[in-house]
């Protein structure tokens, strides 16, 4: 008897699943059959669940992701994918692809397959240069690149500084500070630029 095999996944513990757990679920994915990666990143060759829901197909079953991303970042992964089911005699269902199944078997299917993966490839490319353009800009600009807000202000780190000069040992101003020494360093050598 043959069986859909589900398997969802995000890069990120914060991020989350639902969406494609409700999506895999409407296309007949009991929930028995559902592997779930959390925090796991496309680029990584080694995914537990992925691994598992891989080990769960038998000859007959169908792979289902709701997009080609989720398998992976590199066409030529997706494409050794894509050889693995062929050989193993089971298919592939891609649900944001229309849900038909993509037959790697066939020639059309493997066609089909190989130009959806390197989209998706140059999609993930495209992204990634955006993120890092717009980096670059704020950086330039002397923007607020984000991340954690400091808690020590550069009034404290001066105030820390004469201590330091006046026979007081870094490390016990830092700790005092609550930060690190090499944390606290950097940040005294950004106040004299």
């Amino acid at each position: 008897m043959t069986k859909l095999i589900g398997y969802a996944r995000v890069s990120t513990r914060q991020q989350s699943t639902d969406r494609q757990q409700v999506d895999l679920l409407a296309a007949g994915v009991r929930r028995d059959d559902l592997y779930i990666d959390h925090g796991v990143s496309g680029a990584r060759s080694s995914r537990p669940q992925f691994d598992r829901a891989l080990d769960a197909l038998e000859e007959g079953d169908t792979l289902v992701i709701t997009t080609l991303d989720r398998l992976g970042r590199s066409t030529q992964n997706m494409l050794a994918f894509a050889d693995t089911l062929r050989t193993r005699g089971a298919g592939l269902r891609v649900l944001n692809l229309g849900g038909g199944d993509v037959d790697t078997s066939t020639p059309m299917g493997s066609m089909v397959f190989t130009v959806m993966a390197a989209l998706a490839q140059m999609e993930h490319e495209i992204k990634r240069e955006r993120v890092t353009d717009s980096i670059r800009k704020r950086r330039e600009a002397g923007l607020n690149l984000g991340g954690r807000p400091r808690r020590i202000t550069d009034s404290q780190i001066r105030s820390a500084v004469r201590l330091v000069e006046g026979g007081v040992p870094a490390a016990q101003v830092a700790r005092d500070l609550g930060m690190s020494r090499a944390t606290f360093y950097r940040r005294s050598r950004d106040l004299k630029l």
